[in-house]
């Protein structure tokens, strides 16, 4: 491996909204961390990439690496500049040549940037992305008082990737520990490793805010052109056998019978699972989880329906919303619907204002009339991107 990418995606942070870290919220329909990984892995200059990870985000990584080949990640520190040396640390036995340092919020980071900070490499120790300042800078003092006019020519706003000689930076990184310094190019300059300034882009923003989510939502829109929207159908069935409780849209619902599967007969997930493959042509649940399969023996139907967004992930895709309906006589499914949407809402990803779950009976008709078991019905809408003909 002559150049690495090292993406640091280990830390907590939340002003983009939501409980989740940044990194893993989505954007398009996929973790911020996923578009990241796809401009480093698409690039033909990068040998590997690695990702830093905070030791609670293992299974939330999985996810946004589904599809990528990918170094095994490691654990980051307290501090990005732990977390950058531990990525460091890491690689030390392979020691590559050169080694990129990114931030994962950095999620819209153009090809050219990273080529531009490669190529620099060759004469220069140390290459960081920048853009030069444009506003007029003010210093204040603390009432909020301006107290100066800062010039501003020669200053620049630093970006990542910041690029670097391997071996120089995992030496610097070394002697700089327990420090607090901003950046790896601090960092090169606490060590008196010359970095030279590159061209970088408005649009490789840090994503931090709600506002900033917003711009690099229209932004990769723009990127992308208009997305292909397809929509897909599922429908499901089993009967009731002997139980106390029946699994509908991953939510226990105590009852006076079970449901009759090899897997915990999840009705409404089955559908939706059959939905999101039918949307972007993929078959159907039988195809990856057939009955016979003795692994699949009383399975959580979840796994079914985020496998399903797995691979429409894989297509660059994203789901955009699910209706779904449970046709039976009873249970009732008011009392659960809330817990429902909640339920399916964090197994698909998405917002709660995008999954709907209804009911419905078929008036005594049938064998739900008859009491003898449950159907479900789901509609998947999913956005892909457009494709040339």
């Amino acid at each position: 491996m002559q150049t690495v990418a090292l993406i640091v995606a280990a830390g907590r942070g939340t002003r983009a909204g939501g409980s989740t870290p940044k990194q893993y919220q989505l954007l398009a329909g996929q973790p911020l961390l996923s578009h990241s990984i796809s401009a480093f892995v698409g690039h033909p200059q990068i040998d590997a990439v690695r990702v830093v990870i905070h030791p609670d985000d293992h299974a939330l990584y999985d996810r946004a690496a589904v599809g990528f080949s990918l170094l095994p990640p490691v654990h980051g520190g307290a501090t990005r500049q732990d977390s950058v040396l531990r990525g460091l640390e890491s690689l030390a036995t392979t020691a590559p040549a050169r080694v990129l340092i990114h931030d994962a919020a950095r999620a819209l980071i153009p090809t050219d940037v990273i080529s531009r900070t490669i190529a620099a490499l060759a004469e220069h120790p140390g290459a960081i992305a920048a853009v030069p300042l444009s506003d007029t800078l003010k210093r204040g003092d603390p009432s909020g008082t301006v107290t100066a006019t800062v010039e501003r020519a020669g200053l620049w706003r630093a970006q990542t990737p910041q690029s670097f000689h391997f071996e120089a930076i995992l030496a610097a990184h070394r002697a700089a520990a327990g420090l607090e310094l901003t950046d790896d190019a601090a960092v090169a300059e606490h060590a008196g490793i010359a970095v030279v300034l590159v061209a970088g882009s408005e649009d490789n923003l840090k994503v931090t805010t709600v506002d900033d989510w917003a711009r690099a939502e229209a932004l990769l829109a723009a990127r992308r052109g208009p997305d292909d929207i397809r929509v897909g159908s599922g429908f499901d069935v089993h009967r009731f056998c002997p139980g106390d409780h029946v699994m509908l849209c991953g939510v226990r619902v105590p009852f006076e019978y079970g449901l009759e599967g090899h897997s915990d007969a999840d009705v409404p997930l089955h559908a939706i699972t059959d939905a999101i493959l039918g949307a972007i042509g993929a078959g159907d649940i039988g195809a990856y989880f057939p009955a016979s399969d003795p692994r699949w023996r009383n399975a959580d139907s979840a796994l079914f329906a985020r496998y399903a967004i797995d691979r429409l992930r894989e297509f660059g895709g994203g789901l955009t919303a699910i209706d779904v309906t449970v046709i039976a006589e009873a249970p009732r499914i008011g009392p659960h619907r809330e817990t429902m949407v909640a339920r399916l809402a964090a197994i698909l990803d998405l917002p709660k204002d995008r999954v709907n779950v209804k009911a419905t009976t078929t008036e005594g008709l049938g064998f739900t009339g008859r009491r003898e078991g449950v159907a479900a019905q789901a509609t998947a809408t999913v956005r892909l991107p457009r494709r040339a003909e």
